[in-house]
């Protein structure tokens, strides 16, 4: 295992500006393999897809090849990888097609925990089809969502149930494997949102029991765009509206006009890129990327948790700090407020140092009104590829000068 933070921080142009940056968890930058994907794909040969001349082909290839590596990202079959504009567009369109077969007395679990857009998209489609919607508390002393409290959400009648594999508020990873077995022994169907999940932990459709899992690239290094993955067995069984000439094969019944050829590239070169963040794996092409990713993220991990225990210690020694992300389990994110000082203006005073912080809800609404904190959150510090130690002594140097007063 070989992290080399300085070769990882040499491949984003950005970072050259020179701002540490702890707003990961809302997009991280891109690297320039991910941009010179885009440009040369979009400034090659291209055209719609088909079989005859070279620009034709390129489109289709850029295709085969996102599906791809999503499939190898997600451990999913390529024929289940559907794109989308965002995963927030992404679960709308899936919450119209599923709650077509809705009706009165039906019932939809929704917890608390999760961003508005695994919440909200499925109480409106409910509400249209006179379902019933449950609601999911966390604990918000300890963060933690038991699987307890979900299961005893389920009835016969439960048909959908959404959940995140990672908070992107607190950052808790509830056990979403126990989750599924619950929710599958009640004959119901599970939409997990893996927007930050996928940032720090390798995903896996079948380890999770997701039968619907989203991501998001720009979250992991990649383009603004989402990704939702299924088996393809399911796919087939739901049916879209859909203009007459498009293709009824799935998963592209479900992608509608034409693709954004460039942006899937830059997606493939997105999962590349994290397949080559440990330098050991990197090195042996001939190991199947799948291999390479996972070996990428354990050293990815490796080196956010040495972090995140760095910026643990110096917020417990933060006089009137209060951090929320407590989950046993739980992504290298933490959600802080400090008495006397609004989470708002110590983040201004941190931009001022030219160290990114910002504060919000983060559309995680829901779990800010949950924690007390009303819509107006706190300070969220999240970690990425590219943090390296002198980000986080600017960030706790900031910290101390903006709670001083």
């Amino acid at each position: 295992m070989a992290y080399d933070v300085a070769r990882i921080r040499s491949w984003f142009p950005s970072l050259e500006q020179g701002w540490a940056l702890f707003d990961g968890p809302g997009g991280t930058q891109a690297p320039r393999q991910v941009g010179e994907a885009i440009a040369t794909t979009l400034t090659g040969p291209l055209s719609n897809r088909g079989p005859l001349g070279e620009s034709a082909q390129r489109a289709d290839a850029a295709v085969a090849a996102f599906r791809d590596a999503v499939a190898d990202f997600t451990g999913a079959d390529p024929r289940g990888v559907v794109h989308g504009r965002s995963a927030t567009q992404l679960v709308y369109d899936f919450s119209r097609h599923l709650s077509r077969s809705w009706s009165p007395g039906d019932e939809v679990v929704v917890t608390r925990l999760d961003h508005d857009s695994n919440v909200r998209p499925w109480v409106q489609a409910a509400e249209r089809a006179g379902a019933t919607v449950r609601w999911v508390a966390f604990d918000p002393a300890t963060g933690e969502l038991p699987v307890d409290t979900v299961a005893s959400a389920l009835t016969e009648r439960t048909r959908l149930v959404a959940v995140t594999a990672a908070s992107n508020l607190i950052g808790t990873k509830p056990d979403v494997a126990a989750i599924a077995d619950a929710v599958h022994a009640a004959g119901a169907l599970l939409c997990v949102d893996g927007v930050h999940h996928a940032a720090h932990e390798l995903p896996d459709l079948a380890a999770l029991g997701a039968d619907f899992l989203t991501c998001s690239p720009y979250k992991f290094l990649g383009p603004h765009c989402g990704v939702l993955v299924a088996d393809p067995a399911l796919l087939e069984t739901i049916a879209p509206d859909k203009l007459l000439p498009s293709t009824d094969v799935v998963p592209e019944r479900f992608e509608f006009g034409t693709l954004p050829y460039e942006m899937l590239a830059g997606v493939t070169a997105a999962i590349d890129v994290l397949a080559s963040l440990d330098a050991d794996a990197d090195a042996d092409a001939a190991t199947p990327r799948r291999a390479r990713l996972a070996a990428s993220y354990a050293a990815l991990h490796e080196h956010e948790s040495r972090l995140l225990a760095r910026l643990e210690s110096a917020l417990a020694d933060l006089p009137g700090t209060t951090v929320h992300s407590r989950a046993a389990r739980r992504t290298p994110t933490l959600l802080a407020t400090f008495a006397g000082h609004e989470a708002s203006v110590v983040s201004e005073a941190l931009a001022a140092d030219r160290v990114l912080a910002p504060s919000g809800n983060f559309y995680a609404l829901e779990a800010s009104r949950h924690l007390g904190l009303g819509d107006a959150g706190g300070l969220r510090i999240g970690l990425a590829p590219y943090t390296d130690d002198d980000d986080v002594d600017r960030l706790i140097d900031g910290l101390r000068r903006a709670t001083a007063a």
